[in-house]
């Protein structure tokens, strides 16, 4: 193994934590409150935030999209910079948190278009500092160095990384959790395991402490996802919140190989048919499994029977078995395995496999050996 790791986010985790804030948020910051559809201002942690924020110099900006348009962005970096904004709290979940880690970019990027440069990866002027509190777990977004935002007008959602806009601090309350729908908690854990599971389930490495890791996530989250969903108890909400967060901040994906190819075919669904995130994810994974099940074989035998108990010696079998498994997980949180659990959503493999072609991320794997007719054979067994 080769890896550098580095994660600079402080985090604060439990119950009533956001009152923190007033110790981390220096008192000569000028704030951008960053947050969505205004949920906050109903359940009191925007009263919280703002108690923890006494006296300083506040700007809000809400309406953050659940898929953080470019456009809005745009919108808060004028307002940012009229307002001589020095740091942005975002507060919500991953879309909010993307948005202001995108923006803090943004902000910075004074002539021509930063979607452009951001694309093509150019050295950006020092982002904004920003900070999270996070209120819906699923993307670990709140401290790790990615964000991913949709451009509508051109049909695209991608996927941006910079180090330097690692949130500073955050902040993980489960008592934020309280007044979620249920629908954006199934997702959370879906999204939460995928994550898992694309860094799990690729090329087999010498990486015990890795994979172990990864089969104790998977076994937090199909334990408790579904406890979180069933049950008003603190203890799911603690322990959904801390595994997805454990999912995607660098420490089980540390000298592996990863497999995100699920997550850009989902990816290019949203941005073409608005599916939430996490369930394009659902449709896509399993059916992937079958098709690169030669290929995956042997991690997928060794996560059936570590992670599921499956007791089954042959390898195809208990590999098959569980790839049925994570199906029949996914639809216990009531999350679509096929396109025909999406009434209305009409599929066509070819747009799908532009939008990865514009994007630029073909072919796909860790090792790059999923082409375009790949995506095609999977979104034709999900039903497309």
């Amino acid at each position: 193994m080769n890896f550098t790791l580095e994660n600079r986010t402080k985090i604060v985790f439990g119950p009533s934590t956001i009152s923190s804030l007033a110790s981390l948020v220096a008192p000569d910051e000028r704030v951008l409150l960053l947050f969505g559809g205004g949920s906050i201002k109903q359940n009191g942690v925007h009263d919280a935030v703002m108690r923890g924020l006494a006296d300083r110099f506040v700007v809000e900006f809400g309406g953050i999209e659940p898929n953080p348009e470019y456009g809005t962005i745009l919108r808060a970096a004028d307002l940012a910079r009229r307002e001589g904004i020095t740091f942005i709290l975002g507060v919500g979940g991953g879309s909010v948190i993307d948005a202001a880690k995108f923006l803090a970019s943004v902000v910075t990027i004074r002539h021509g278009d930063a979607w452009d440069a951001l694309v093509r990866g150019d050295e950006v002027p020092a982002p904004l500092d920003i900070g999270a509190i996070l209120t819906l777990p699923a993307t670990g977004s709140e401290s790790n160095a990615v964000s991913v935002i949709s451009r509508s007008e051109r049909g695209l959602k991608l996927p941006f990384r910079n180090e330097a806009t690692r949130p500073r601090f955050a902040i993980l309350d489960p008592l934020t959790m309280k007044s979620l729908p249920r629908r954006q908690l199934e997702n959370g854990v879906v999204d939460a395991v995928t994550h898992v599971l694309e860094q799990y389930m690729t090329v087999r490495v010498n990486a015990p402490v890795q994979y172990g890791f990864s089969e104790t996530l998977l076994e937090v989250l199909f334990d408790w996802g579904p406890r979180l969903v069933e049950e008003d108890s603190d203890e799911a909400r603690e322990n959904v919140m801390w595994a997805a967060n454990q999912a995607l901040n660098g420490l089980i994906g540390a000298g592996v190989p990863q497999d995100w190819s699920t997550h850009m075919i989902g990816h290019a669904l949203t941005a073409l048919h608005g599916i939430d995130h996490a369930r394009s994810l659902s449709v896509v994974m399993p059916h992937l499994m079958r098709h690169r099940l030669e290929a995956k074989q042997a991690m997928l035998a060794r996560y059936g029977r570590r992670v599921w108990r499956i007791d089954e010696p042959d390898e195809r079998k208990a590999a098959q078995a569980a790839i049925a498994r994570t199906e029949t997980f996914f639809r216990r949180m009531n999350c679509p395995v096929t396109f025909s659990d999406l009434p209305g959503i009409t599929v066509d493999p070819e747009k799908v496999i532009h939008h990865l072609v514009v994007a630029g991320q073909l072919p796909l794997g860790e090792a790059g050996d999923i082409g375009a007719e790949d995506v095609r054979a999977v979104l034709q067994a999900a039903g497309a």
